[in-house]
């Protein structure tokens, strides 16, 4: 079982991997891989998704957990502050230029992880188990501690990165990542 990690020692930090180049590095060539906005389930690889979705919105409308939204660009993108995705593959049926698709039933709908970020209440001091309940797949668990209050531990295998633990987290310290991600300019 994989655990969060702490800032520091065992929860990840709550910098926005999304974070973007500072003039000074772009006007000098140095720019760093800034991951675009959290696609709907089974999109396809940025670039083809972008050059095949028509931005018609019917994904937005077939989504029942109403988590897709209009993005930049007219783009849809996924809202974890809206609810958790249930992978029904309503807005992969509604996309007609597939820039949604799902060859398999079996596939994964993406290959993302939750994260706990440093401002996690248990973290600093308070009881808080809002993620633990909230997670379908039993994903985040909390040991106890000897003189403190107990930290969430996450099984990364478990975790399916539906969103659930996002929108109930008090201090919004959990968000989601790739599982494998490039290095970005908050990470160097």
């Amino acid at each position: 079982m994989a655990a969060a990690q702490f800032a520091g020692s065992s929860l990840a930090s709550s910098a926005s991997p999304r974070a973007a180049s500072s003039r000074r590095n772009f006007l000098f060539g140095r720019t760093r891989a800034v991951e675009p906005a959290l696609r709907p389930p089974w999109a396809l690889e940025e670039e083809d998704f972008v050059a095949r979705c028509t931005r018609c919105e019917r994904c937005i409308e077939a989504c029942p957990t109403t988590i897709l939204v209009c993005m930049d660009g007219g783009f849809p993108g996924v809202d974890f502050s809206r609810g958790e995705c249930s992978f029904c593959g309503d807005c992969v049926a509604a996309c007609e230029p597939r820039a949604l698709w799902r060859e398999d039933a079996s596939a994964a709908p993406w290959d993302r992880v939750a994260v706990i970020g440093a401002a996690c209440l248990a973290a600093r001091g308070v009881e808080c188990r809002v993620c633990g309940e909230a997670c379908p797949e039993g994903a985040i668990r909390f040991r106890p501690r000897l003189g403190g209050v107990a930290h969430p531990e996450l099984d990364a295998a478990a975790c399916t990165a539906c969103g659930a633990c996002i929108g109930p987290c008090p201090t919004r310290a959990i968000d989601t990542r790739a599982r494998n991600p490039l290095p970005t300019e908050s990470e160097t």
